[in-house]
């Protein structure tokens, strides 16, 4: 190597420090001005400045090494965030803020495309001030972008506003205006390769001041703008792979339930129809069908009264006097089970599920789950089943009790025709009947006009299903004997004239008699309660129950018992205790009233007392009887056990 002046070496080495430095061109081009200040030589300056020329090549080479160095870095690391991708968005986001970076731009933005409106749409952008240009959408072919879309081609302008390559528009000058953008680049994002590709949206690097986009940043936008088609095609294969993992998981859960419904049905079914065969009743299924469901269940007939219940909801089955409240219940679940029937489904009603039991048309009564507000379908199903069997039951039961009724019809029919022809026969015959004659029972008269009668007989099977009683047709009338459970004849026949006339839809007269036991006593409230009855008719208290003790002095005279003192106590009891009790002679007083004609200056005179006294003894008179004492038929009752208390002796 040649040797070189003293003078130049300085210079030369402090090219090379600058170059080291990263020094700007400007203070390197400054070296060969300080050698020409100092005095070199023409050759010196010459060797310098070639030097200078160099270093400058040098350190455009490092920049441009730099700059790749730079751009593969953010490649790489866009890579990896798509390696690891967790969020669409991040990922976009950080594909955009990398492109205006590496390309020093004002702003980066990415449209998608949306197949269903038939434009592209803002996604994400970097840099952007203008909510006016962050809500543009483009049609294909408006606009840089339009073109980009439909083309599948990148597309820069160095100045937009002038740029007559693109087809302008109103919406789209006014969003790039209101932003200040100038030169704009855009570069598809394509999925596939060669005419193949799918445009799904472009990413774009755009400048506030005019400007020349290089090739290579063209190419750089486009390495960038690959990476963000592969993270959204990534993106919606994961979604799709994620949804369809949870419809695999949702059908997989549906066919375990299903599995494990239909197991259910199947253990339910072999369940009732177990009970079925052993002879199972119905209160046996309401059981079952409560222990299935995990609620309460209660049986009502078709007319809304309970037959068997389970749980506290289903209240406890009674043929009792029924009260308001218990024949608008009754009400409300015949009219549940009646929609439950034209639907053919189970129907929710005031807090319950009610479910029609049927028997082709005909409402046998509706099976009722309580606690279960919220029943689902193979529950529903279930549920429904259930009323099935309940129905095969029931009709399986009236059956049954039709024909033994039938039976007891006969048995019935000879107690009140011949009861003294073999009585120890017909008790013998009650028992292998399943009834015991010798037991206290109350007997029922009960007649409807005409038009009904057939029907009552029928309502009569029907009201006693259940409870141990018979009937019978006998003399143009039902008769029915219902074993004693303390419920007087009056009350009883009050409760089975509300009932039947329910079932029959007509007026029901019913008459009570009884308790009897043995054959001539049933038939001696038989003939009582004829003849309540027919006083019940005349009287005008058609549809009406009542026993003969609850008819006054009719009921008197047309007992048996002749309860005489019964009715003197009903009718003077007030007076007669006055009068014992204060030493008064209240009784004697209207005695004498009414045997005088009503008159009170006779009726003085009867009893040697003032006319003021006598007035005052029937003011009291009235206070204890009540303001209607001297009614016509009050007085007549007055003057009866007037007359019956007299001939007592008492």
């Amino acid at each position: 190597m040649p040797h070189r002046p003293a003078s130049v070496a300085p210079h030369l080495r402090r090219l090379l420090e600058l170059l080291a430095a990263g020094a700007p061109a400007e203070d390197l081009g400054a070296v060969a001005v300080e050698a020409r200040r100092s005095g070199a030589t023409a050759q010196d300056l010459a060797e310098v400045e070639q030097a200078t020329e160099a270093a400058l090549r040098v350190q455009s080479t490092l920049r441009q090494h730099r700059r790749r160095e730079a751009e593969l870095t953010a490649l790489f690391d866009t890579a990896g965030d798509l390696a690891s991708l967790r969020d669409l968005d991040a990922v976009l986001h950080s594909i955009v803020r990398r492109a205006r970076m590496l390309l020093g731009t004002d702003t980066a933005y990415l449209t998608l495309s949306d197949e269903e409106a038939g434009d592209t749409y803002m996604r994400v952008t970097d840099g952007s001030v203008s909510e006016l240009f962050q809500n543009l959408r483009l049609q294909l072919g408006e606009g840089l972008g339009g073109l980009v879309a439909q083309t599948a081609r990148p597309y820069a302008s160095p100045d937009y506003r002038t740029d007559d390559r693109f087809v302008h528009t109103g919406s789209i000058d006014a969003g790039v205006l209101d932003e200040g953008l100038v030169a704009i680049l855009g570069v598809p994002l394509l999925l596939g390769s060669g005419s193949g590709g799918q445009v799904i949206g472009a990413l774009f690097a755009a400048d506030r001041t005019p400007r020349t986009f290089a090739p290579d940043e063209v190419a750089l936008l486009c390495s960038l703008a690959d990476h963000a088609a592969i993270a959204i095609d990534t993106a919606k294969a994961m979604a799709d792979a994620r949804a369809a993992l949870a419809e695999l998981a949702e059908a997989n859960t549906v066919i375990r339930e299903h599995s494990a419904a239909m197991q259910r049905a199947a253990e339910s079914h072999d369940r009732l129809t177990d009970l079925v065969l052993r002879g199972g009743d119905v209160s046996d299924v309401a059981a079952a069908v409560a222990g299935l469901l995990k609620g309460d269940v209660a049986v009502h007939d078709g007319s809304g009264w309970p037959l068997t219940a389970v749980g506290e909801h289903g209240g406890a089955p009674t043929r009792g006097m029924p009260d308001a409240g218990a024949a608008e219940e009754a009400a409300a679940l015949v009219a549940a089970a009646e929609s439950s029937r034209a639907t053919a489904h189970a129907v929710f009603r005031d807090g319950r599920w009610v479910c029609a039991v049927l028997a082709g048309h005909e409402l046998l009564g509706c099976l009722v789950l309580y606690g279960r507000p919220e029943l689902d379908d193979p529950d529903r199903r279930l549920f429904e089943r259930s009323s099935v069997v309940t129905s095969l039951l029931l009709l399986l039961r009236r059956s049954v009790a039709e024909t033994e009724n039938r039976v007891r019809g006969d048995l019935v029919t000879d107690l009140l025709t011949a009861p003294d022809r073999d009585p120890a026969g017909l008790v013998a015959r009650g028992r292998r009947l399943g009834i015991d004659l010798d037991r206290p029972h109350v007997l029922l008269v009960a007649r409807a006009d005409d038009p009904a009668r057939g029907r009552l007989a029928d309502a009569a099977v029907r009201y006693l299903f259940g409870n141990g009683g018979i009937s019978a047709e006998h003399e143009g009338a039902v008769v029915l004997l219902l074993p004693c459970d303390g419920t007087g004849p009056g009350a009883a026949a009050r409760t089975a004239a509300g009932q039947l006339g329910q079932l029959t839809g007509v007026p029901v007269t019913v008459a009570g008699a009884g308790p009897a036991a043995g054959p001539r006593a049933l038939a001696d409230a038989h003939a009582e309660g004829l003849r309540c009855l027919r006083a019940l008719r005349v009287l005008g208290r058609t549809g009406h129950g009542a026993s003969v003790a609850e008819l006054g002095f009719l009921g008197v005279l047309l007992g048996d018992g002749h309860d005489v003192d019964g009715f003197v106590t009903a009718v003077l009891g007030p007076l007669l205790e006055y009068d014992a009790r204060r030493g008064t002679q209240l009784v004697r007083t209207l005695r004498a009233y009414f045997d005088r004609g009503g008159s009170l200056t006779r009726a003085k005179e009867e009893l040697h007392v003032h006319v003021n006294t006598v007035v005052q003894r029937l003011d009291r008179v009235q206070a204890l009887l009540g303001p209607d004492w001297n009614s016509p038929e009050r007085a007549l009752e007055l003057q009866l056990a007037l007359r019956l208390h007299l001939l007592s002796g008492a």
